[in-house]
């Protein structure tokens, strides 16, 4: 185009160098109202289409990620009430842990004090029991004693079983009378040594 309008200008023609042939607008602008109206017609609706099934995605997804959104911050809140309820209850078993523990404890101790107690009464059974078989037998020894003694002095037999036993008893008893004077006194010289 550029070569044709050369020519034509050094030919002389009524043809000017800015302006194109009068045809060439009519064609040109024909050319670009049928461009115009394909593209108006069938492109357009085609890129609108396009961009509104874009929009309405995007729209979509953002509807959807606040509504994730929103649930995400429900199970949160969710999760946190849990862990708050877990936290109680954990506590709550402690506390009954440590509650049944001092229970338990302190019937131990009353069972170990109401086993000491049975134990120190039994010993004290055994003991008194033990004491009076030593004293029985203790009798029994210095009765015989005694009265093998006595026979020795009084130079007769006492072979009577009522007599023996009376000479025991009167010797035991000035024995014990003996015992506490003698418990007495070191009662007294304590006392006094204070």
């Amino acid at each position: 185009m550029i070569a044709t309008t050369l020519v034509l200008a050094a030919e002389g023609g009524e043809q000017s160098i800015l302006l194109p042939a009068t045809y060439d607008i009519v064609w040109s602008a024909v050319c670009a109202l049928i461009i115009g109206l394909v593209f108006w017609k069938v492109v357009l609706p085609v890129f609108t289409r396009i961009l509104d099934e874009r929009t309405e995605l995007i729209e979509g997804g953002l509807k959807r990620a606040e509504v994730a959104q929103e649930e995400a911050a429900a199970l949160i809140e969710q999760y946190k009430a849990q862990l708050d309820e877990a936290r109680t209850e954990a506590a709550r078993v402690r506390e009954e842990a440590r509650a049944e523990g001092q229970a338990i404890l302190a019937e131990l101790r009353s069972k170990a004090t109401a086993d000491a107690e049975r134990i120190v009464e039994t010993a004290h059974r055994q003991i008194e029991a033990e004491r009076q078989a030593a004293a029985i037998s203790l009798r029994s020894d210095v009765g015989s004693l005694a009265t093998d003694l006595a026979a020795r002095i009084l130079g007769e037999s006492l072979s009577d079983d009522a007599r023996a036993s009376r000479v025991v008893d009167r010797f035991l008893d000035e024995l014990d009378g003996q015992l506490g004077a003698s418990a007495d006194e070191a009662d007294a010289d304590r006392v006094k040594g204070r």
